[in-house]
């Protein structure tokens, strides 16, 4: 699976989140996404350790996740040619919003 595909799925990408903040063990990450099984975390873990977005390594019983920067470089290398796009939509957004606010909030 590529890098697009694993970060694709939501609980994948609230993954990503919780070890941008550091490297985490399993257990934490299960109890962080309580809507799911344990066995459900493993595989999405898997999915993205086999993407090249996080790597594990043992710690005892525990296995301690961490995020893989290099492979989100690939993300946004193909994300900065849309990034010429946004300020003319931001802009654009800022316009509508100054038109649309009503007396009160200016």
């Amino acid at each position: 699976m590529d890098v697009f595909e694993a970060v694709a799925e939501p609980h994948r990408r609230v993954l990503l989140d919780l070890l941008a903040e550091g490297e985490r063990p399993a257990g934490e990450l299960v109890a962080s996404l309580p809507g799911l099984t344990q066995p459900a975390v493993s595989r999405h873990l898997r999915i993205l350790r086999e993407a090249g977005l996080v790597e594990v390594r043992p710690d005892g019983q525990r296995r301690i996740y961490a995020l893989r920067v290099d492979k989100l470089f690939e993300i946004d290398a193909w994300i900065s040619r849309y990034r010429r796009y946004w300020p003319r939509h931001l802009d654009a957004l800022q316009a509508h919003l100054s038109r649309t606010e009503s007396p009160d909030e200016r």
